[in-house]
């Protein structure tokens, strides 16, 4: 029987090269955000964490690495980078490299993590909204830029910055650890069999975005087909999302849960003007199989 992944901070320059190396197989040679040995070494000098998961022959098979510093007058951490080799996708290796990440600034006193990950992404989504309980405070437009990752070739780098509260409650049915979970499931939402699905579509027919107080705003099924298929499609999908999240934040809703639903359903994020709820119980919860960073560059 195979030797569960053991995962544990870097250590040595070998430790540090590997996950250079790693960086480029997942977002590819061109990659110009590359995090550099020295980076992953000096970070971990001053609260960051820089950690992998090695399998028995020591072979790095995952990765996280964030830096620490001060948001709002306290102390956070800003989780930049976690990529798993395709191979070891699947097996919940995503979400220990992020508890591990949580143990180790919960004991240097940080209780906020920050993260970007890709909104249009349903997966992701399923993992960091309902599975470990992050909720996202902010929709930013191309926020990296041109990257050169064959990963973002085509599309805008738009991000959710989504904050995880370490110190807090678990939600029902995620793992120990885990954060409060942003809201309830759709079926728990007032009305929320009801309200209106703003995608591609909505606005191909020049209506107006619905004003009501819970509306879903839809995430593909397969955001990666979709671009390796149909570009211009995958670009209507990114301006769908954008004009609805941005719109949404700026005038007093929030992202209060998310709606997996397995391909080829689209999910669907629920933007509501009620309150979040301190806990809920998530609409779905699973790692992403399929994708190769959930802290997205």
């Amino acid at each position: 029987m195979a030797r569960t992944p053991i995962i544990r901070s870097f250590a040595s320059r070998a430790d540090y090269d590997a996950c250079v190396r790693l960086q480029r197989e997942t977002w590819g040679e061109d990659f110009v955000d590359v995090v550099p040995a020295t980076i992953l070494m000096v970070s971990q000098r001053v609260g960051g964490v820089s950690a992998g998961a090695f399998d028995a022959d020591g072979r790095l098979l995952g990765f996280v690495f964030g830096i620490s510093g001060i948001r709002d007058g306290e102390l956070a951490h800003w989780s930049d980078m976690l990529a798993v080799r395709p191979e070891a996708r699947g097996a919940g290796l995503g979400k220990r490299l992020k508890h591990f990440q949580r143990d180790r600034l919960l004991e240097r006193g940080i209780r906020r993590m920050l993260w970007t990950y890709d909104p249009l992404v349903a997966r992701n989504a399923n993992l960091n909204l309902n599975s470990l309980g992050a909720r996202p405070v902010e929709y930013v437009v191309d926020m990296y830029g041109d990257t050169r990752s064959a990963l973002h070739a085509g599309l805008d780098t738009d991000r959710f910055i989504v904050e995880w509260r370490l110190d807090r409650q678990a939600p029902v049915g995620a793992e120990p650890g885990a954060g409060t979970a942003p809201a309830a499931s759709a079926s728990r939402l007032e009305g929320a069999g009801t309200t209106a699905v703003v995608d591609p579509d909505w606005f191909a027919r020049e209506r107006p975005l619905p004003a009501d107080p819970c509306v879903r705003v839809a995430a593909p099924a397969d955001i990666d087909a979709i671009k390796a298929a149909d570009p211009a499609c995958a670009r209507a999908w990114q301006q769908a999302q954008r004009r609805a999240l941005t719109w949404y934040l700026a005038n007093g809703y929030r992202v209060s849960g998310f709606e997996h639903r397995r391909p080829p359903d689209d999910s669907h994020y629920l933007v509501t003007t009620a309150p979040t709820p301190a806990t809920g119980t998530p609409a779905s919860a699973g790692e992403s199989s399929g994708s190769p960073a959930m802290d997205d560059r």
